[in-house]
């Protein structure tokens, strides 16, 4: 499938790495950078940048072990820094000297976060991200279940779903084929994506590195349930909360606006996740669970909410929009609705520059 009108595609060299990026709009324009979760690539913002307002330069990178970039290891004892990195990297290589406005979907909140601690911003846009205190293993108030962060890291990653897109895997054949992966969690199973559009998107999630390096890195054997502690590699190790911690993000000063949107049917990043350790337990799929006092289901949306009022009582400026009936990608399945909120949002975020 050929880009949509107005979208185009090229590889900038950067000081750190060879990255791919989608880009529409002037090069003048107000810089946007839209980062994407894990699993997925740049490509996946397509539909907004086709239809974005003509003032707008937006730059969706595939970010290192995704997509088209350079495939370099993701370090993850720094936990998602290698991505903010790469975002500076790549901000500095195109020249551009003021604020950029930055959306970060899963994962991808995760990284913007961490580039706007170091780095002075012009607005956060936060799509369903992942909790500030890292993907499974941890409390409510971000303490680990156990010390050395059982129950998160490479270790959580599903053997067969990894098989399945190392093989390249088209089909939709099993609930593990990277396609029904898709329609189960990247958006609401109700929404339906047209087949030359899901067609492309699956070849992305494809383009996926896979094993100790990508996804989903290696793993430490653990004495405690279920069996893993978190590895030094991949992604899902950055995702740890060993490593991923972006609740400074409250200390941020000058503070930038924030928008934070989240679909209420979202199974992945949720108060209960069907992908994290203490809600497989708890639903009996992974043997000898230790109990909620010990291993409780992580409260992902009730930690990045507490966060991020934190943050507003601290003097920032904080938009929170529930999408009832989205999943875990409202900007693909309320994607209209979602991108008008978005565009009005950056408009309001221009004026206190």
């Amino acid at each position: 499938m050929e880009l949509l009108a107005g979208v185009r595609a090229r590889t900038v060299d950067t000081d750190r790495l060879r990255q791919h990026v989608y880009e529409s709009g002037p090069e003048d324009g107000v810089p946007v950078v839209l980062v994407h979760g894990n699993l997925s690539t740049g490509r996946f913002y397509e539909y907004l940048m086709s239809n974005a307002a003509e003032q707008y330069r937006l730059l969706a990178p595939d970010m290192r072990g995704f997509g088209r970039t350079q495939a370099l290891p993701i370090d993850a004892t720094r936990g998602l820094q290698d991505w903010a990195d790469d975002i500076d990297a790549l901000v500095r290589a195109l020249e551009i000297e003021r604020p950029v406005h930055l959306a970060g979907w899963s994962t991808g909140g995760g990284a913007i976060a961490l580039y706007a601690q170091d780095r002075r911003v012009a607005s956060l846009t936060f799509i369903d991200p992942v909790s500030p205190f890292g993907f499974g293993g941890v409390k409510e108030d971000g303490t680990p279940c156990f010390p050395d962060f059982a129950g998160s890291g490479g270790g959580s990653g599903n053997p067969e779903f990894a098989a399945r897109i190392a093989a390249g895997d088209r089909s939709a054949e099993s609930p593990l084929s990277p396609r029904s992966v898709m329609r189960s969690s990247y958006w609401s199973p109700r929404h339906t994506v047209p087949p030359e559009w899901e067609d492309a998107l699956v070849e992305e999630v494809l383009l996926s590195v896979t094993g100790d390096d990508g996804y989903p890195g290696d793993a430490t054997p653990s004495e405690n349930w279920p069996g893993f502690a978190p590895g030094t590699r991949g992604i899902l190790n950055a995702l740890s909360p060993k490593y991923c911690n972006w609740s400074r993000i409250v200390d941020i000063d000058p503070k930038p606006p924030v928008l934070w949107t989240r679909g209420t049917d979202d199974i992945v990043i949720a108060d209960g996740s069907s992908w994290e350790m203490g809600s497989l337990g708890a639903a009996g799929q992974v043997p000898g669970w230790p109990g909620t006092e010990i291993f409780p289901a992580q409260q992902m949306v009730t930690q990045t909410r507490t966060v991020l009022e934190r943050y507003r009582d601290a003097g920032g400026d904080l938009r929170a929009e529930v999408f009832d009936g989205s999943g875990h990608g409202p900007l693909i399945d309320a994607a209209d609705r979602w991108a008008a909120l978005f565009f009005g949002f950056l408009v309001d975020a221009e004026k206190r520059l």
